[in-house]
């Protein structure tokens, strides 16, 4: 792969990092935020996640390093899940699952990303994307479900 699609690829790496370090600790804010009855399995669900995420970033560090890329440091990242702070009252459990859905749309809408332009160039990077995104897509279905109960409620 030349330098330029190297370094294309290595930032896009660096972007779904950044993405999943934030979103880790966005759950563990909501995890540990969220208070009442329909909040049990949300929090549960969201502190079991915080551990594959971290897991994600790690290896999207790794595959940064094998790059011969730098991984970006605290200073060096962007938040921008509006969606998935944690809500004003500690019982606001559905702007939880709606933020939770849009920051694991955008995931998988990133690794597709990924996905496409290592194609044929990197097919390690892409083997490594295309299973993070299938977790996310796991996590998108889950939480679907609950919106779905939430809005019966």
């Amino acid at each position: 792969m030349d330098d330029a699609k190297r370094n294309e690829v290595i930032a896009l790496l660096a972007k779904a990092y950044n993405m999943e370090l934030e979103t880790v600790l966005n759950f563990i804010a909501n995890s540990e935020w969220l208070d009442g009855i329909r909040a049990k399995h949300i929090k549960d669900s969201l502190a079991a996640d915080v551990q594959e995420e971290i897991g994600h970033a790690q290896l999207l560090a790794k595959r940064i390093k094998v790059l011969d890329g730098r991984i970006p440091g605290s200073m060096e990242l962007v938040m921008s899940q509006n969606t998935l702070q944690p809500p004003s009252e500690s019982v606001d459990v559905l702007d939880v699952i709606k933020g939770v859905i849009d920051a694991e749309e955008a995931a998988v809408n990133h690794y597709q990303v990924i996905i496409e332009a290592t194609d044929v160039i990197d097919p390690v990077t892409q083997d490594l994307c295309i299973t993070i995104k299938g977790d996310e897509e796991e996590h998108r279905r889950e939480f679907k479900g609950f919106l779905q109960e939430a809005l019966k409620m």
